[in-house]
C-alpha cells in the first residue's frame, strides 16, 4: 500500500501564483480599499458616460420643446423650462429676461410661421450639471407688421437643477446670408 500524502497547494504553484497569492495576503486591509475604490471609479466612469448620453438627449429634447412653445407663444411652457434669471442676448446686443420673453409670447407680439431647428444642425454638449445647445434655426415671423425670413445659429445654456435643466442662457448670432445658411 502506498501512503498517501496531504495535500500541498505550494507544490504545484509556479513563481506567478505564488506572487499572486503574495500580493493578496499583502493587500488586506488598504490595498484592498484601494482596488477597491478603482473598480468603483471604473464602474462610476462607465455610467457617467451613459448619463452624459442621457443627459445631451433630454437637453435637446427640451430645446426642441422651448423652440416649439416660442413658435405657439406657448407661455406657460416657456415658463417651466426658462429659469428665473433667465437672459437672451442677440446678435445686436439686445438683452431680453425671462419675463420679457413670457410677456412677447401673452399678448402675441411675434406670430411664427416657422420657429425650427435646420434638421441635422442640433449638437448638445454636456459637461456635469451644465449642457450646451447649438443649432441652426429658421425663423419666419411677423412682428410688428413686418414680416422676417432669416436663419441664425445660436447656442443655448441649460443648467441641472433639484427641479430639472433649466434653459438660463441664450445668444444668438445675426441672422447669416441667405447663401451660407443652406
Amino acid at each position: 500500500m502506498t501512503a498517501t500524502r496531504p495535500y500541498d497547494p505550494t507544490e504545484i504553484m509556479t513563481p506567478f501564483t505564488l506572487h499572486t497569492r503574495d500580493l493578496i495576503q499583502v493587500l488586506s486591509g488598504y490595498g484592498k480599499l484601494i482596488l477597491m475604490i478603482i473598480a468603483l471609479s471604473f464602474g462610476t466612469a462607465t455610467h457617467l458616460n451613459a448619463s452624459s448620453e442621457e443627459d445631451a438627449k433630454t437637453v435637446a429634447a427640451l430645446d426642441t420643446k422651448y423652440q416649439a412653445a416660442v413658435k405657439s407663444n406657448d407661455a406657460a411652457t416657456m415658463d417651466q423650462i426658462l429659469a428665473d434669471d433667465f437672459a437672451l442676448v442677440t446678435g445686436r446686443g439686445k438683452v431680453s429676461s425671462k419675463a420679457d420673453l413670457i410677456e412677447s409670447a401673452r399678448k402675441k407680439e411675434v406670430t411664427y410661421e416657422r420657429q425650427d431647428e435646420e434638421p441635422g444642425t442640433q449638437k448638445v454638449r454636456v459637461w456635469g450639471d451644465t449642457a450646451v445647445v447649438t443649432a441652426l434655426l429658421w425663423t419666419k415671423a411677423v412682428q410688428g407688421g413686418k414680416p422676417a425670413d432669416y436663419k441664425l445659429w445660436f447656442s443655448d445654456t441649460y443648467v441641472r437643477t433639484p427641479t430639472g435643466w433649466r434653459y438660463v442662457f441664450g445668444q444668438a448670432s445675426l441672422p447669416v446670408p441667405k447663401t451660407e445658411s443652406k
